[in-house]
């Protein structure tokens, strides 16, 4: 049996869950649940916004910890392994997307929270070709948080070839946004945050920014015309694109990464005029993933967390939902 904290309706209290998983597969690995970050998407999943819920939910796709058990046709993983699972479990592994290398984009992918139970567990199933090994130096506690919230905002920069010369402004310094300005400033983009916040202003800096932009001053968006070559957007909430838009330069892009609901308000003519593109992207593929973690692993990057008990799994959610830290919400395995 797996023990885990599963929701019974949405939003409901994450409460002890067991459950049977049934025989191991061939093609499935079982991980020894070390620690598991708290992504927004386990948020908007445990209150089911997005439509797609079952319950008994159990959230958790931010997994980091051993292999315990392998499937009698997984021969390049073993059980001591230590590995991280994302935001998919699976894949069908043979349309045009997966047979390209872009499993991340499979329309029959497995996600590991949607009808299927997450990593806020003891254990957690998953096809072997979705779980990546973990560089020596990137402990467990820090490694979740970089198989959702990193590679979201590391796949674009493989994605579009971004040149290391390339001005790049984030929108939104927080769970995602933090990880992207040190991700982009050890590719060696001149990075700008854009925030209206002295606190986060600061802490921009201090995470590898070169420059803020407050982006609500209306004389300093002016001012930044024609400016960055990519705006990533890590923010789910509206806002005004159309003044985002005008700190591309031609050929800029402005890049979605946070899913913001309501239908975005752009004039074309200012996409026309500069020959600019809007696009968005989700995870990336296990290959980028491990890329990723080679590039976090040579150049020291890890993500900023708070670390809470398992068994203080409400305490947590509710920690990220009202407080929204910079940092990522990471659990520690404490079941006994």
């Amino acid at each position: 049996m797996i023990k885990a904290y599963a929701a019974h309706e949405p939003g409901g209290e994450l409460q002890p869950f067991e459950y049977d998983p049934g025989p191991l597969r061939d093609d499935e690995v079982e991980i020894d649940v070390s620690h598991c970050g708290i992504c927004h998407s386990d948020l908007s999943m445990w209150k089911n916004d997005w439509g797609m819920t079952q319950y008994p939910f159990v959230p958790g796709h931010e997994v980091a910890g051993h292999i315990s058990a392998v499937g009698k046709n997984v021969t390049w993983l073993a059980p001591g392994d230590r590995v991280g699972l994302g935001w998919h479990a699976g894949y069908c592994n043979h349309c045009h997307s997966c047979l390209s290398g872009d499993h991340n984009l499979c329309q029959d992918a497995q996600g590991t929270i949607v009808g299927h139970h997450g990593g806020f567990a003891d254990k957690v199933r998953a096809q072997a070709i979705s779980v990546v090994k973990l560089p020596e130096s990137i402990s467990n506690e820090l490694a979740g948080p970089l198989f959702c919230g990193g590679i979201t905002v590391f796949n674009p920069m493989v994605q579009f070839d971004l040149a290391p010369t390339s001005k790049v402004a984030v929108i939104g310094i927080g769970g995602l946004g933090h990880m992207a300005v040190k991700f982009l400033r050890a590719w060696g983009c001149e990075v700008t945050a854009f925030t209206s916040s002295p606190t986060k202003r600061t802490e921009a800096l201090a995470l590898g920014a070169h420059k803020t932009l407050d982006s609500r001053d209306s004389a300093a968006l002016q001012a930044a015309a024609g400016q960055f070559d990519l705006i990533l957007s890590t923010v789910n909430v509206s806002l005004d694109w159309e003044g985002y838009l005008s700190t591309l330069k031609s050929k800029g892009r402005l890049h979605f990464l946070g899913a913001a609901l309501e239908p975005l308000q752009l004039n074309v003519f200012s996409l026309i005029s500069g020959q600019r593109s809007v696009s968005g992207s989700p995870v990336g593929s296990p290959a980028t993933i491990a890329k990723m973690l080679s590039f976090a692993e040579r150049h020291s990057i890890c993500p900023d967390v708070k670390q809470f008990a398992m068994s203080e799994v409400n305490q947590a959610m509710k920690h990220l939902e009202q407080v929204h830290p910079q940092y990522r919400v990471v659990l520690r395995n404490d079941f006994t």
